[in-house]
């Protein structure tokens, strides 16, 4: 009988940098968790989540002006989630020494020293461990374990989880101490999804075009499940529109191809090393960020066709279903993509922190 209510129990959480909610969505569809506040300094993001989660508290306002000691009052709260941003560690960016933004991490321990939930888990880019000759992170540590709080600390690729793209990032989950927590498994069993995989279902469209219907039945169980209780007409399934010149660079590129391997004449002078790349139709995709739809930008073009990925795409190659709504311009629905957790993978952790929890 005791089991049975404790399988049943739904656990509260407050999702802090919340985005468009992939987190979020992840820990819900395990059936085990409640939402019950999101925040988030970006207004769009906020209208993105409140979308898809409209029984859940928003506040969009940043986080230095949280009251979270009356947050705390008003709710019982077992579990935290959040990833600050994490432009100021990624090995991709200029990695300012004095970026404001890495001080954020501060703020979110406020929070989880005045609510002092059951588990908390923190987000962020693998460039963490190494920002500032990787004091940050040993400082992030101290605190946490001061408060506290075991660490189980994990440099994870969505990849191992089931989403059909290679992406690290470090969670750090920080749990009572007298709990037990173990960080999900990755299966042996478990073969990587191909891009192939994941959208082969959907319309085929070129340079600037859009198309609401499915290109077929879903091929693939992955397809099943991005398109499980999604609505008849496809959503954010429109490309972008590239000048001439640009789909003319981009007819040159074979598959995984990259800037180096065009033409000398056509070859843009600028841009990274992985600008202007090619993505593999039967391999994974590399990682989403948020300017997916601009080739210029990393590794983003389709593998068969003269175009940037469609926002739809993207969502698909993070784990969000078909169903789930993003708000703004392409921009910006691309920003909430490419900036969050993957559901799936998110999902893989909300298992493990119920089990937790039920053991109390």
């Amino acid at each position: 009988m005791g089991s049975n209510r404790s399988k049943l129990k739904k656990y509260n959480v407050v999702d802090l940098f919340c985005g468009a909610g992939g987190f979020s969505l992840g820990l819900k569809d395990t059936n085990r968790f409640n939402s019950i506040l999101a925040n988030d300094i970006d207004t769009d993001m906020c209208e993105a989540y409140s979308l898809n989660f409209p029984e859940t508290k928003i506040l969009s306002k940043s986080i230095s002006d949280l009251d979270f000691l009356s947050i705390k009052k008003e709710n019982n709260i077992d579990v935290v989630v959040g990833g600050p941003p994490c432009q100021a560690y990624s090995l991709s960016g200029k990695r300012l020494k004095n970026d404001p933004r890495a001080n954020l991490f501060l703020e979110y321990f406020r929070a989880i020293k005045v609510i002092r939930p059951n588990i908390f888990v923190y987000e962020n880019v693998k460039g963490l461990f190494s920002y500032k000759k990787g004091k940050t992170f040993y400082q992030l540590r101290e605190i946490f374990e001061k408060i506290g709080y075991d660490l189980s600390i994990n440099l994870v690729n969505a990849l191992n989880y089931g989403v059909p793209q290679s992406r690290e990032r470090i969670f750090i989950v920080g749990y009572r101490k007298g709990l037990i927590y173990s960080f999900p498994r990755i299966s042996q069993s478990l073969k990587p999804l191909t891009i192939k995989d994941a959208i082969s279902d959907l319309p085929i469209i070129k340079n600037n075009e859009c198309s609401i219907k499915y290109f077929s039945k879903p091929k693939t169980n992955y397809q099943k499940l991005m398109r499980k209780n999604a609505p008849e007409n496809l959503m954010d399934h429109k490309s972008s529109k590239h000048s001439e010149n640009l789909v003319t660079i981009m007819s040159y590129l074979p598959e995984g191809g990259l800037k180096k391997d065009l033409p000398f004449k056509i070859r843009p002078k600028s841009g990274y090393a992985n600008s202007y790349g090619r993505l593999w139709w039967n391999k994974p995709a590399t990682t989403i960020t948020r300017n997916f739809g601009t080739p210029s930008s990393a590794r983003c073009i389709h593998p068969k066709i003269d175009r940037a990925l469609t926002t739809r795409e993207g969502a698909r190659l993070q784990s969000f279903p078909d169903r789930y709504k993003f708000f703004g311009s392409r921009a910006k629905k691309n920003l909430q993509i490419g900036n969050a957790v993957p559901p799936l993978l998110a999902k893989k952790i909300g298992k493990s922190i119920a089990r937790s929890l039920d053991e109390l």
